[in-house]
């Protein structure tokens, strides 16, 4: 009874530990935004989108080459123009289907911000993205949501 007692005692902590691992590392995956701007209508497999920041400041975002292909290597761009940008990272996620976390940070300074990500492969052949760029201004956190779609051959 007691070596039952100590098992089940055991297992709730492990559960208890995870519980707080996860509630510590959930930012990670979802980062608490102080904004969130409407969804863009640009398509970022066509062109370069611009989106306008809350202090009337612009970003500019492109992702390169296109048609955005899967498991190549895609070239990063974002400036901000009438703006300060202190980080800025790209969040990748896939619209109906869970593709793991892929959220690069794009290295800059003067408004100008590059860096490389890779996209999975989707099984089921064309692949809808929501992308989200993550601009740290110093005052607020905010995203700026866009999407495209990738066709596998």
């Amino acid at each position: 009874m007691t070596k039952k007692l100590l098992l089940d005692a055991a297992i709730l902590l492990a559960l208890a530990v995870l519980g707080v691992i996860g509630y510590k590392l959930a930012p990670l995956l979802n980062p608490k935004t102080d904004i969130v701007l409407p969804l863009s209508n640009c398509d970022l497999a066509k062109q370069a989108c611009v989106t306008t920041l809350p202090d009337g400041g612009l970003l500019e975002f492109s992702i390169e080459p296109r048609p955005i292909p899967s498991l190549k290597p895609l070239k990063l761009q974002a400036s901000i123009q009438g703006s300060e940008a202190r980080k800025i990272e790209v969040d990748f996620a896939g619209t109906d289907m869970k593709m793991g976390h892929n959220r690069p940070v794009l290295q800059g300074s003067n408004g100008q911000f590059a860096g490389q990500a890779n996209l999975p492969v989707c099984v089921t052949g064309k692949m809808e993205w929501d992308v989200t760029v993550l601009v740290e201004t110093g005052n607020a956190l905010i995203a700026a949501p866009f999407r495209f779609a990738t066709h596998s051959e």
